[in-house]
Formats: structure tokens, sequence, C-alpha cells
């Protein structure tokens, strides 16, 4: 028997050519300083030279947060950053440094684990470390902790600074309308004093938070940080007693420095009362009939509202800004308004409002605990999300003013009529006779 010897031939196949790497890059900087913001597009522009120079990437954007600290969890273009990912548009993320990426490892490992399960890594320049890599999981845990150990760290030297000022009697970078710190001191800035006073004067006269923050708008008077009033604003103020000339600091605290929120202080820490700190823009007296004032409508108001619930209450939004929309009466009859437009006006939102009864007409069938969210649309169309996911588009009528007319209203408008042309006719013939 004869053998012959076996031929064994590899089979090539076509490699494809490599597929182009689409990279973006995240930047922050934890404070909002001209030489931060500097900083901020420097770190931009190295970026995109880094990403277009390098063979095989493709530039996919730079994702950049300004004052805003590593340790807190949210953070808009970090958010985007993340969220275009999973939307699979970005392959790579590369990043500075862990810090920069985020101080707290649970937020972080967890980031990057939600980031490996979309195909995307993310490059530590500082630290030269990529999560597509063996081992790479393994060293950012153990940096990642030494970042957040670093983090602790400057939080408690900050917080035991901060406490020292309060026990001397002196604030800690306090900002405020009316006033500018020099030197650790609070000196009045008059023209803005002047509006600290017509803000208690319009309350104490009987306006509102709303009217006064409209007045203030209207007339052309910025915002403390510039742009326009909210009523927020305007409350804070009213409840500042630092208007007086008083201090009470430490107030409120932050729990931890992975904490973004801060607490009131109910005796876990020391407060401090300074009194006659600097100088008054109001006096004792007023701010005090202010704060009488606003516990007298506070009250008022809760007896009024006493906790009244309707069927569309946090279910309505605008189509036009997004706000959530109100109930209110208008001519004696209930309808759902944008807060924008309500406290703002048209310049704001050129929303429209809804009459309840023609929610009532549209939503007659339907069972309001299945349903999600309510959006009004200019073009007279309202679109209902259901919890289960389902969407619907229903359109709805304005009704004109004459439909909406009862008889009585019809009977009174004409009584109104009648009476409006007998006086103008009897002056009529009082400047004959005089003539």
């Amino acid at each position: 028997m004869i053998f012959t010897a076996r031929v064994i031939n590899k089979v090539d196949f076509d490699s494809a050519p490599p597929k182009a790497v689409r990279v973006a890059a995240y930047a922050r900087v934890s404070t909002g300083t001209d030489e931060m913001k500097h900083s901020l597009a420097a770190q931009g522009d190295y970026y995109r030279k880094l990403i277009k120079e390098h063979p095989g990437w493709v530039f996919a954007g730079i994702y950049a947060d300004e004052a805003v600290s590593g340790t807190k969890e949210s953070r808009c273009e970090f958010d985007r950053l993340v969220a275009d990912c999973e939307s699979e548009c970005i392959d790579m993320i590369i990043t500075k440094s862990i810090s920069r990426f985020a101080r707290n490892t649970v937020v972080l490992l967890d980031t990057v684990r939600r980031l490996k399960n979309c195909g995307v890594s993310v490059f530590f320049e500082e630290q030269n470390i990529n999560t597509d890599s063996a081992g790479g999981e393994l060293m950012l845990t153990l940096l990642a902790s030494f970042a957040q150990e670093e983090a602790r760290s400057v939080s408690e030297n900050q917080k035991w600074r901060i406490r020292q000022c309060f026990a001397e009697g002196r604030p800690w970078n306090m900002n405020m309308l009316g006033y500018r710190q020099e030197s650790g001191k609070l000196i009045v800035v008059p023209e803005e004093a002047e509006i600290v006073r017509r803000i208690y004067s319009e309350y104490l006269s009987g306006k509102g938070p709303g009217r006064i923050m409209k007045g203030l708008n209207a007339d052309g008077i910025p915002a403390p940080r510039g742009g326009e009033w909210e009523t927020s604003t305007i409350r804070k103020i009213l409840k500042n007693r630092a208007y007086t000339g008083e201090l009470e600091l430490q107030r409120y605290y932050t729990e931890s420095h992975l904490s973004p929120y801060t607490v009131e202080n109910n005796g876990v820490l020391q407060k401090y009362k300074v009194e006659d700190s600097h100088e008054p823009i109001i006096s004792k007296e007023t701010f005090e009939a202010v704060q009488t004032e606003i516990t007298k409508r506070a009250e008022k108001y809760r007896k009024e509202t006493e906790r009244k619930t309707y069927p569309y209450s946090q279910k309505i939004v605008c189509g036009v800004c997004g706000k959530s929309y109100r109930r209110t009466i208008n001519h004696s009859k209930p309808v759902w308004v944008c807060i924008t437009y309500s406290f703002k006006g048209k310049k704001q939102c050129q929303s429209k409002q809804i009459s309840e009864a023609v929610l009532d007409d549209l939503l007659k069938d339907t069972d309001m605990n299945s349903v999600r969210q309510i959006t009004v649309f200019n073009n007279n169309v309202i679109v209902v999300e259901f919890c289960g996911g389902e969407v619907k588009q229903l359109e709805w009528k304005v009704p004109s003013r004459a439909d909406s007319w009862t008889p009585e209203m019809k009977e009174a408008a004409h009584k109104r009529t009648k009476e409006r042309m007998m006086r103008n006719a009897e002056s009529n013939r009082h400047t004959s006779d005089a003539e």
C-alpha cells in the first residue's frame, strides 16, 4: 500500500479595512472664573487637534462641563456624552484624568461598565489607562480610590477654613444683591440697595413675588446673576436677615464631600449669630413686618387651597416652553394655563390656555390614572401619553365667545348696553341745552 503525503493549504480571507474609531473628548473645570474658562477652551482645542491628527480616529465632538465639581453626579455635558455613547455615536472617549471624569469610585466604575456594555472604551491620559485593556479596570479602581480620598481631604480642609471664619464672625464668600465683600467685610452697593428696598416696600404694599418680579423685568433691571428675575429670587431676598445688618452663619451644611446637596443645620453643627456685622439696608422693623406678612399670606393661601387636587394636576405640560400647566379661574370658569405665560407673560411663552371643559370633553372616556402626561400645543392639539407607552393625539376647538355666553350673561350685557345708550343720550341733551 502506497501512502501519499497530505497537502494542507491555509485559506486566506479578504481582510476588511480597519474601521475608523469615532473618538470624543470630555473636559471639565470646577470653577467659572475667566482663567478656568480659558483653560476649558484650551482643553477643547488640544483634544480637537489630537483626535483629528491621530491615524484611524474620527473626531466625534468635545463635551465640556463648566463650574461643576467631579464629585457631583449631575453634569449636563457628561450626561449627554453617555447618552450619545448609548446611541452608538461614539466608540471611544478620551479625557485628561480620573479626577476629571469622576472622584466617586462607585459612580466611575458604574459609568465605565455602562459604557463597556455599549462597546465604548475610555482612555485616561494622565494615568495612561485604557478601559479596553487587560487589567484596566483593576488599575482604575485603585487610582479612583486615591482620587476620591484626595477629594475628601480637600473638602475637609476647606470646611475647617470656613468654620474658622464663622467662629470669628466672618462670612465665607458671601454674594448677595446690595453688597460686595471686600477684605472680609460687606460693603453696601447703593444702586443695588435701592432694588432691595423696592422689593421690601412693594411686598408690604400688597404685591406678591410674582407681580414684583414682573415689574423688575419690565423696567429692565437685571437679576443678581444676570438675566431675568424669578419669583424664587424675590422670596430669598425677602427672607434674608442679612439685610438688617445681622449675620446667621452656618445655617446650612453639606453632609459629605460626595453629596451635592446642603441641609438645614438643626443643631448638628455650631451656629453663629453676629449682630451689627455690617451696614443695614433694611430696618429690623421692616424685616419683621415682612416675615409676619409672609406667614399671614401663607396661612391664607393654605386655607384657600387646602390641598385641592384635580384629575389633571401635575399631568399637563406646555408644548412651547416645556413648563407645567396650572389651574386658574378665568371669567368664572376653570382653565389650565402654562406657568411661564401666567407669571412672565406672552413675551416669554406664546402658549394657549385650555378650558377644563374642553379637557373633560376630550378625555371623557379616559382613565386619568393611566395617563402619564398631556402636552398642549399651539395648533389646538394635545398629545396624551399613557403609562403603558401608548400615545394619542387629539384636536380641540377654541369655543367662540358667543357660544360660551349663558342666557343670564346675554341679558346682563343687553342691560348694560341699554344703560350706556341712555347715559349717552342724556349727555348729548345737556350739551345741546348748554349751546
